[in-house]
C-alpha cells in the first residue's frame, strides 16, 4: 500500500463506529454505519469504557485523505474518505455535530469506520440522529481546532507589540519565528464544546516563562528544540498535561480564534511558540470564497515545523524545561 512521506500531518481523536451503537429505532443493535445505511430517529449509545484514539491523516495536495504511518489506529496507506456531517441530540437536549470518516483498502473495501464527535460523548447520554449532511463533512470538519486560541490570548505583533488574537484582521503583520513578519491572510473563529478529550489546556503564567496564562486546544503544537540531528520537533498541549503548571480544564462552549497565514509558521503566543497551519485540504472550507486560489501555488510549502514529539520523549522530567527554552528563543 503507498504511503505518502512529505505532506502534512493531522491528528484526529476519533471512536471506531462499532463502539456507537443503535440501542433503540430501525437499526437497533448495529453499530454506526456509511451514511447509505443510517436512518434517521435511531438512538446510539456509546459503549461504556470507549476511549477515542488518535487517527493520523496525511491530508494529499487533490484534497484526498490517507492514514499516516504514526497513526494509532488504522491502516497506514488507507484511504480515508469523509462519508458524511452528523447532527445528533443528547437525552440532555445537548446538540452535537461528528463526522463520519470511512477508510478503504486498495480494493476499495471498507476497512474501518470512524466517529470523530466536535463535543464530548457520555456512555450514561443516549444520542438521536436527527441530521445527515454529505456535502457540509468537509466544512465541519475544518471547524475544529487544532492550531486556534482562546479570546484575550496575546500575540506578538511584527512591532513587537502585543495583541489579543480576537482583534487580529487579514493584512495584520504579525511576527513569525521561522520567517520574521508576515501579513495575516485571514482570521476566523469558531465554537465547540471544551469537554472530556475536548478540554481547554492551561499553561499557567511563568510555567514556561510566559507572563500570562496561554489557553489553547488540545491538539495545539508548540515548538521544543533538540540537541540531535532533528532540529525541533512539536508537542500537542495535551502531552504537557501534568495537573499542576499545565492542566486541563473544562469550560462549557469555548469560542476559538484562528489566524491563517500562506504557509506554515510559528507564532509567538504569550511568548510561546506555537504552530499555525497551512492553508490546506482540512482547512480551505471554512474560508471565504475564492481566497484558497490566492495562495494556491504556495498551498504544498512546509515551515520549520519538526515532527511530533512522543509520549515516550515527554516522560522525561526535564521535558518542560525544553519548552521554556524555545519559548525564550
Amino acid at each position: 500500500m503507498h504511503v505518502t512521506i512529505n505532506s502534512p500531518v493531522q491528528s484526529l481523536l476519533v471512536y471506531r463506529a462499532d463502539t456507537f451503537t443503535v440501542v433503540e429505532g430501525v437499526n437497533q443493535g448495529d453499530a454506526l454505519s456509511p451514511a447509505d445505511d443510517l436512518v434517521l430517529d435511531d438512538v446510539y449509545r456509546l459503549y461504556p469504557g470507549s476511549e477515542r484514539q488518535r487517527l493520523a491523516l496525511h491530508l494529499e495536495p487533490g484534497g484526498g485523505f490517507t492514514v499516516a504511518m504514526e497513526t494509532a489506529m488504522g491502516h497506514p496507506g488507507g484511504t480515508v474518505h469523509l462519508d458524511t456531517a452528523l447532527s445528533l441530540v443528547s437525552s440532555e437536549g445537548t446538540s452535537i455535530e461528528a463526522v463520519l470518516l470511512v477508510e478503504v483498502d486498495t480494493a476499495g473495501l471498507i476497512a474501518d469506520i470512524y466517529l470523530l464527535p466536535l463535543a464530548p460523548l457520555r456512555a450514561d447520554s443516549t444520542y438521536t440522529l436527527v441530521g445527515m449532511n454529505r456535502r457540509a463533512a468537509r466544512e465541519t470538519l475544518a471547524r475544529t481546532p487544532a492550531t486556534a486560541f482562546t479570546r484575550g490570548t496575546h500575540i506578538t505583533l511584527a512591532s513587537g507589540a502585543q495583541a489579543r488574537v480576537e482583534t487580529l484582521k487579514a493584512g495584520d503583520r504579525v511576527l513569525t519565528r521561522d520567517h520574521g513578519p508576515q501579513k495575516v491572510l485571514w482570521a476566523g473563529r469558531s465554537a465547540v464544546q471544551a469537554a472530556g478529550d475536548l478540554s481547554l489546556v492551561v499553561i499557567r503564567s511563568g510555567a514556561l516563562n510566559n507572563e500570562n496564562d496561554l489557553i489553547v486546544s488540545p491538539n495545539h503544537r508548540l515548538a521544543v528544540p533538540q540537541r540531535t540531528d532533528t532540529p525541533e520537533v512539536l508537542v500537542s498541549a495535551r502531552h504537557l498535561v501534568d495537573g499542576e503548571n499545565v492542566f486541563a480544564i473544562e469550560g462549557g462552549c469555548v469560542e476559538y480564534f484562528q489566524i491563517l497565514f500562506d504557509r506554515p509558521h510559528q507564532v509567538y503566543a504569550e511568548g510561546i511558540a506555537a504552530d499555525l497551519l497551512p492553508i490546506n485540504s482540512r482547512v480551505k472550507p471554512a474560508l471565504p470564497q475564492g481566497l484558497p486560489a490566492k495562495v494556491s501555488p504556495l498551498l504544498h510549502l512546509r515551515g520549520k515545523s519538526g515532527p511530533d514529539m512522543t509520549r515516550a520523549l515527554l516522560h522525561r522530567p526535564d521535558a518542560i524545561d525544553l519548552l521554556r527554552r524555545a519559548a525564550t528563543g
